[in-house]
């Protein structure tokens, strides 16, 4: 009887040991993701992300390499050099960053730097009539760094520092808006004018105007009505554009030029162009039907083979398609939606504005792009030139995207150790 009454002791003593070691190694965990502000379900969907865009860079370029395995090379890696420097980006961002940083002397010198790099650019040749890249390099080895991505970023950060949490109802209402609204006029006068990017110019936009609806000073309502008014007349004039007097419209508009005009009317009606500006969305749209469910198979994509060329930047999701079918698109569409929705959950549950406007601007980068690369792909609105987040090429966008996702990693690491500082001095 003694006996088993001294092994039950033991027993319980060692189960009591195991619930302890078992505790402490999830507390570490814990600890381990907060200490590195990371969301285990974003940063997971981000890597799968990263990864499968590689993957895809690599089976699409086969199309515009052809005969030439060394090119097919340099793409690969060039972008998992990107995406390695991103993840480092990314990984800096969540552990530094603290929203005190944009009242500091740094964030100013950020937007004077951003600036400057947007100007650059005009110095390097047009692609596709559009200024917008610094070209370092030569040949294959060339490499682009586009400024426009990172000024999406300091975007949101404006409307955050200048913006967010800020109450004081005495202020008169232009004195409250005009640093970031000037600064984000100039980001767009750049972009539009001297680089002529209205892609760029219009997710600059959509972000402001998104991130201007977040924060509660009745003084910013006048503001909020102002800037609702150009997303408004666009979708108005989109529909306008797809009936015959709105496309005679574009046709004659003087101010756009010749590739503008072909971009709208491409998709108004790519058939009646189907050997010009209609081509590229027209295999994009068979790419789309041939894949069916599960397409056919990775790397067996016919399209990338027939004059697509740019089958690894604006139209590599109908590359995704052909090859992973529709499962692929959905698979996709739910890492992008782990992205948006946890980033979201997160800005409902901080207090600062500031913080919510880092969340839903980061959430905003991505769903903008999404839904005009998307919308472009498919012919429901004219293609932008705008990349697929983390699966189009492109080093600006990858580092861009994932930077964007470190600033929220770090505002999220700074509510989860908020909530467990709180619950620890519940439970004492």
């Amino acid at each position: 009887m003694k006996c088993n009454s001294l092994h039950g002791w033991a027993s319980m003593v060692e189960s009591l040991s195991m619930t302890q070691k078992a505790e402490r190694k999830k507390k570490k965990l814990l600890n381990f993701a907060m200490i590195h502000g990371r969301d285990p379900w974003i940063h997971t969907a981000v890597l799968f992300l990263a990864l499968f865009g590689i993957l895809m860079i690599g089976s699409a370029s086969m199309g515009t390499s052809i005969g030439s395995f060394r090119t097919i090379i340099i793409n690969i890696a060039k972008q998992v050099i990107f995406i390695i420097l991103g993840y480092w980006l990314m990984s800096f961002a969540s552990r530094k960053f603290h929203l005190g940083f944009l009242k500091e002397y740094g964030f100013s010198m950020l937007i004077i730097l951003q600036v400057v790099l947007l100007l650059a650019c005009r110095i390097f040749p047009a692609v596709n009539g559009s200024y917008a890249w610094i070209r370092l390099g030569f040949g294959s080895l060339e490499v682009t760094l586009q400024p426009a991505e990172f000024a999406k970023i300091c975007t949101f950060l404006l409307i955050a520092g200048h913006l967010g949490d800020r109450h004081n109802t005495k202020i008169r209402s232009w004195d409250l808006v005009k640093r970031p609204f000037v600064i984000i006029l100039i980001f767009l006068g750049i972009i539009m004018l001297i680089q002529h990017d209205l892609g760029s110019a219009s997710v600059v936009y959509l972000i402001a105007f998104i991130c201007l609806l977040i924060p509660r000073n009745p003084k910013l309502k006048p503001w909020k009505i102002l800037v609702s008014v150009i997303p408004v007349l666009a979708v108005a004039g989109w529909l306008y554009i797809l009936t015959p007097n709105g496309t005679n419209m574009i046709s004659h508009l003087s101010f756009l030029k010749e590739y503008q005009k072909e971009r709208f009317l491409s998709a108004a009606d790519p058939f009646q162009y189907p050997y010009d500006q209609g081509y590229q969305l027209i295999q994009s749209l068979i790419a789309f039907s041939d894949g069916g469910w599960f397409g056919r198979g990775f790397g067996s994509s016919v399209r990338k083979y027939m004059s697509f060329p740019e089958a690894t930047n604006d139209f590599i999701l109908a590359i995704v398609v052909e090859e992973t079918g529709y499962v692929g698109f959905l698979i996709l569409m739910l890492m992008y939606g782990i992205i948006i929705f946890r980033l979201f959950l997160y800005a409902r549950k901080v207090r600062s504005e500031a913080g919510k406007i880092i969340l839903i601007g980061t959430a905003s980068y991505f769903l903008v792009h999404i839904f005009l690369n998307v919308g472009g792909v498919t012919g429901l609105i004219p293609l932008t030139g705008v990349p697929l987040p983390l699966i189009s090429s492109g080093g600006s966008s990858a580092m861009a995207f994932m930077l964007a996702i470190g600033l929220s990693q770090a505002v999220i690491a700074k509510y989860n150790r908020d909530q467990e500082k709180m619950h620890a001095d519940h439970s004492r």
